[in-house]
């Protein structure tokens, strides 16, 4: 065998019998997604008791064994670098990252290196067994550059697939906690408004009628000195949402250089603590493991600087 192939073998289970085939491998092989696998299969990747099989639609029967070859993941373009991240949990599958702010997570125009992805492609070296045949972690949610806090990642392809189809169903439990501008009439509130660019700016999201939905649930955890600590549970997951949907309601986030305006009452401390950046940190991340179906939680402190601030502003 190609050294730069793996081979596994596959056996399909009872429960899977008369099942397609690229549904029957996915329940055997925990690795690999069912897109994975039809692709190999369309490739000449997969051989049954008959030879060569080349069509996911063919009917699997209990007990047959299957043999996949699964070429060696392509080395991501991006480059590995030695970047210190915090790692609240990881395993085979995945892999939980506690962001500091300033880091960004996906290299793009601006940002060729320095991200979370080069970090994680450092990190998982030689434990990525490839996102679509490319050995890269698979990023299946973002936050800002300028937001600390809790993400996870995948490292595999069937774990990638899981992850994202629990973001795409809204399930995953996504708190947050920020400090904004002022202090809110009422103790908590919903805030259910679509989000799109927008078309005055694009380099600015906006609430837009024909955008897609965005629900932000929000209560106030203590009232600070002309500003609220916050925390807000997100239904939905869309780009910059705590930011414009706090900002729609008259309470910006402190710091905020884009959505918000800094209050006379707060300009000087901010210069004096250097705070430069939205105070706003992804505390809590709850998920069903895609692979072991266990229920995972986990919390984050807000870093120093968005304490130091919470503890300036306090009443």
């Amino acid at each position: 065998m190609d050294r730069g192939v793996s081979t596994i073998e596959a056996r399909i289970s009872p429960a899977a019998d008369g099942w397609r085939l690229d549904r029957a491998l996915a329940d055997a092989v925990p690795t690999l997604s069912r897109e994975r696998l039809k692709v190999l299969i369309s490739a000449g990747h997969v051989s049954g008791p008959a030879g060569q099989v080349r069509d996911p639609a063919r009917k699997a029967a209990a007990d047959m064994v299957f043999t996949v070859e699964v070429p060696k993941p392509v080395p991501a373009h991006n480059e590995a670098q030695a970047i210190d991240l915090v790692v609240p949990y990881e395993d085979d599958h995945l892999i939980v990252i506690d962001k500091p702010a300033g880091l960004v997570v996906h290299p793009a125009a601006g940002n060729l290196d320095g991200t979370l992805v080069n970090a994680l492609l450092h990190h998982c070296r030689g434990s990525l067994s490839g996102i679509g045949g490319v050995e890269r972690p698979g990023i299946v949610h973002r936050i800002d550059k300028d937001t600390s806090g809790l993400m996870v990642a995948a490292k595999t392809d069937r774990a990638h697939e899981g992850l994202a189809k629990q973001f795409k169903a809204h399930s995953i439990d996504r708190r947050y906690r920020a400090i904004v501008s002022g202090v809110p009439r009422v103790k908590s509130g919903t805030v259910d408004a679509p989000l799109a660019r927008s078309p005055l700016n694009r380099k600015k999201v906006a609430i837009v009628r024909t955008g897609k939905r965005a629900v932000t649930m929000w209560r106030e955890v203590r009232e600070l000195r002309d500003a609220a600590l916050v925390e807000c549970r997100l239904e939905t997951g869309r780009t910059h949402q705590v930011r414009v949907h706090m900002a729609s309601i008259g309470h910006p986030l402190v710091g905020d250089p884009v959505y918000g305006r800094t209050r006379s009452s707060h300009r000087a401390l901010l210069e004096t603590l250097d705070f430069r950046r939205q105070a706003l940190h992804a505390a809590r991340l709850g998920f069903i493991h895609p692979i072991t179906s266990t229920a995972l939680s986990f919390e984050s402190e807000m870093p120093a600087d968005m304490q130091e601030l919470y503890r300036q502003l306090r009443v």
